[in-house]
């Protein structure tokens, strides 16, 4: 069954959209069409737009808890509707079921909740000397997510920024919207005062530029590639917008010699192969000292084997599809690549998988050096280069050696040891020896990765102005 979306949520209702035309969204493993969305207009962009600049002194004035209150109903929403989500994100990105309602689902329930309980406890004034120093709502906030975490991108902006006080206007990305969709009839139900939130499908160049350039968006927050955020960011210069940027990553994954080496290769393929390698902080690079190549090659292949690929749907599925015939073409482009440089093929390759329908690529990993196309250019599908370094000072340089700067791990028998690494590590976010991701701790990248930060207060206070208010001192005599 199709779902036939036809409108966009603006100023408190769905609107009927403009235009006719739509995007097809497929499902990753068959391919068929699940669903369809509006195409957005520039001036449906405006119009959202200007809904929310109308609802802002409100919604600002209105206070932290009335506000939060109003999330607490979002996540009663997002709880009771988990397996329909979970579905949803399933079909148009891929990752299995199971993992699809823990990870894609699971985890924006936690953000939104987490959202609302940063603000509640959050000191938005502090004396300093004779001033106080006040936070305040930056104002109107324009969105702009990608398909890979759909839902999760979505609540890491809007949760926090509805939390602080600012008005939203969502673009999620149209590969994956059904999700978004989803989310707004959620937060219409909630009740949240007309023009709080708005949503607006459509293409980048189009509906995502205008929120990137209008003079009545004071902060775009975009996550997706490198290039489309280097647009984002010189179109939000016009206007002097505060611009947060969760971009693209090469992270490396470094295996120290004191490592246990066998559970440092599990681990660097599970933080590869998420999300069949679609995340943007997957751990592609895996760097090992030389001398342990050998041993490391025969546990990698053993440790791929157990990625079975499969449907979204299908119980027994680990590795899903990619999330279009585009993004698959685009990697099987990438392994011929690496072939044609040189690299020694461990497992996989690009061969198509034996399946008649749905975007599959094999879990794929090479030995590669550190000049070639794949030491150095994101990929975003499950495919794991390796490369060999004789001593840490080596390893500490080849981590370094990329334009990106967003995950990594280091492993080691001592802590300390894996940690003195880790501080040469230019990059935002390092897992030791697999820790856990932490979803109140700061996530965000060096170079160009991004700037600004998400997750817990770090991503709360991104929606937040200064204000100085100068007091006169008061009379010493």
């Amino acid at each position: 069954m199709t779902h036939h979306y036809t409108q966009h949520y603006i100023d408190g209702r769905w609107q009927t959209a403009h235009d006719d035309k739509v995007f097809d969204v497929h499902d990753a493993s068959t391919e068929e069409v699940m669903a369809t969305v509006p195409q957005g207009t520039a001036e449906e962009a405006a119009q959202a737009v200007m809904a929310a600049r109308k609802a802002f002194p409100a919604w600002a004035g209105l206070s932290v808890e009335a506000r939060c209150e109003y999330i607490d109903k979002i996540v009663a929403g997002l709880k009771a509707r988990t397996d329909e989500m979970g579905l949803a994100i399933a079909r148009e990105v891929g990752m299995p079921l199971k993992l699809a309602k823990m990870v894609q689902v699971g985890g924006p329930v936690f953000n939104w909740g987490n959202a609302a309980k940063v603000a509640r406890s959050f000191a938005y004034e502090e004396k300093v000397g004779h001033s106080l120093v006040v936070r305040e709502p930056i104002g109107v906030v324009g969105c702009i997510t990608p398909w890979n975490f759909p839902l999760n991108q979505i609540t890491l902006k809007v949760a926090p920024a509805l939390a602080a006080g600012c008005t939203v206007v969502l673009k999620p990305s149209e590969i994956a919207p059904v999700n978004a969709m989803i989310l707004t009839e959620i937060i219409h139900e909630a009740g949240l005062p007309a023009g709080v939130f708005n949503l607006v499908n459509g293409a980048g160049p189009v509906v995502g530029e205008v929120l990137a350039s209008h003079p009545e968006v004071d902060m775009v927050s975009f996550t997706g590639s490198t290039r489309a955020g280097k647009r984002v960011a010189a179109l939000a210069a016009e206007s002097v917008k505060r611009v947060t940027l969760e971009l693209g990553g090469k992270s490396a994954s470094v295996i120290l010699p004191d490592a246990d080496l066998a559970a440092a290769v599990k681990g660097t393929v599970s933080a590869c192969f998420l999300n069949s390698g679609q995340t943007c902080s997957a751990h592609t690079r895996m760097l090992v000292h030389e001398s342990q190549y050998a041993e490391a090659k025969t546990l990698l292949q053993a440790a791929i084997a157990k990625y079975p690929l499969g449907p979204s749907l299908a119980e027994e599925t680990r590795l899903g599809p990619l999330i279009t015939a585009t993004q698959r073409d685009r990697v099987v482009g990438f392994i011929q690549q690496g072939l044609k440089e040189g690299a020694e093929l461990i497992a996989g390759g690009p061969d198509r998988p034996a399946f008649d329908k749905g975007y599959f690529v094999q879990p794929t990993a090479l030995r590669v050096k550190p000049q070639d196309t794949l030491a150095r250019e994101e990929i975003f599908g499950p495919v794991l280069v390796v490369l060999t370094y004789k001593d840490e000072d080596e390893a500490a340089r080849i981590a370094n050696d990329t334009i990106y700067g967003l995950g990594g791990g280091v492993w080691s028998g001592s802590e300390d040891h894996a940690l003195a690494f880790a501080r040469r590590m230019r990059t935002g976010q390092v897992d030791i020896n697999g820790a856990p991701f932490n979803g109140h701790a700061p996530f965000g990248g060096y170079k160009q990765s991004g700037n600004g930060r998400e997750n817990g207060k770090f991503g709360f206070e991104e929606f937040l102005e200064f204000k100085a208010i100068q007091l006169k001192p008061a009379d010493k005599t």
